[in-house]
């Protein structure tokens, strides 16, 4: 009897250990361009938002701008997923009506003009699949100059008849007009 108990509590320990190794989770580190999101308004505690980017933050890390968004070419608006850019109300870009959804944004960089791309993709891994025939709205608005910035951010402010997105990394600042 005493032999049955021993063998049965060794069983049940054994059980209990497999089990919890089989339940453990392998959680990934802290990705090296973490996701955020910026919208308008700003404060969180505000549900009735206009407007919301969610986006990944490189970093510069010692490299130049242009190595990690090349000009001339169609960046995905930060790391790893296209920017995914949410209207919750109807609203221009530029001259273009663009109906209240979610869509992917994109940006070709440039020394003196970047041109902001609103785009009918979604769910994008970077911009190897962009697709011009996809476009909604695309705009050109000029480069200014600010203080360095190591991890590219995106800001919303509120402008005359609308908004505008800020985007800023490096020393290189471009507003994206959105007006109602």
């Amino acid at each position: 009897m005493k032999k049955f108990k021993l063998i049965t509590t060794i069983t049940c320990a054994f059980l209990m250990l497999l089990t919890l190794n089989v339940n453990a989770q392998n959680f990934k580190g802290l990705d090296k361009s973490p996701m955020d999101a910026a919208s308008f308004p700003s404060d969180y505690k505000v549900s009735d938002k206009l407007i919301k980017i969610v986006y990944s933050r490189p970093q510069l890390n010692g490299r130049a701008l242009n190595e990690l968004a090349p000009n001339g070419k169609v960046w995905r608006t930060g790391a790893n997923e296209a920017a995914e850019l949410t209207l919750y109300t109807d609203m221009k870009l530029g001259d273009t009506n663009v109906k209240a959804g979610t869509y992917t944004f994109y940006v070709i960089p440039g020394d003196t003009e970047w041109t902001a791309i609103i785009s009918k993709d979604l769910n994008v891994w970077g911009s190897y699949f962009y697709n011009e025939a996809n476009d909604v709205a695309r705009l050109s608005v000029p480069v200014q100059s600010g203080e360095p910035l190591e991890a590219f951010s995106i800001a919303f402010e509120e402008a005359e008849g609308g908004l505008h997105m800020h985007l800023g990394w490096g020393t290189t600042r471009i507003a994206v007009p959105f007006t109602k």
